[in-house]
């Protein structure tokens, strides 16, 4: 197969084939940025209600409020970072798509830079979990509920 013009339908589904791992990474990474882009609106919108909490608070509370926002604020860097890891992830999966057509229809030998791509491209995934992991653990430290609310009985479980 010299060019374009030999391509027949045997390797345009052989391509279409190999090419679907990587499809499937790309849905993958699609529906965690859904979850990531759901925590950032909750961040978002939690602390659009600390902020106007800010004002009419005094003491404790209002440390509490301090304490949250700042938590917030690294919360919103550590998941926008999730967000642009998946996001760099994805259009790395759709070059490693487009490098194994090009494979596969051109004749032109890109195992290399296809094994690269796909290691770069979950490596970023791997990160944007991890990223994810540590939002997730600012977001539970935050959630603890004060003693004040706690009955005596659930201390003593």
């Amino acid at each position: 197969m010299s060019g374009f013009s030999e391509i027949d339908g045997a390797d345009i589904v052989t391509v279409l084939q190999i090419a679907m791992a990587p499809a499937f990474l790309l849905v993958g990474i699609g529906a965690m940025l859904n979850l990531f882009a759901g925590r950032l609106a909750r961040i978002i919108d939690r602390s659009r209600d600390l902020q106007a909490l800010y004002k009419t608070t005094t003491g404790m509370d209002h440390d509490l409020v301090v304490a949250e926002l700042g938590d917030l604020q690294v919360r919103l860097r550590v998941v926008n970072s999730a967000i642009f890891l998946s996001v760099v992830s994805a259009i790395i999966a759709c070059m490693l798509i487009g490098m194994l057509f090009i494979m596969g229809l051109a004749s032109v030998d890109l195992s290399l830079g296809v094994a690269g791509a796909f290691v770069v491209a979950i490596s970023l995934l791997s990160l944007a979990l991890v990223q994810f992991l540590r939002e997730v653990r600012i977001g539970v430290r935050d959630f603890m509920i004060r003693e004040e609310y706690l009955e005596a009985s659930d201390r003593a479980k």
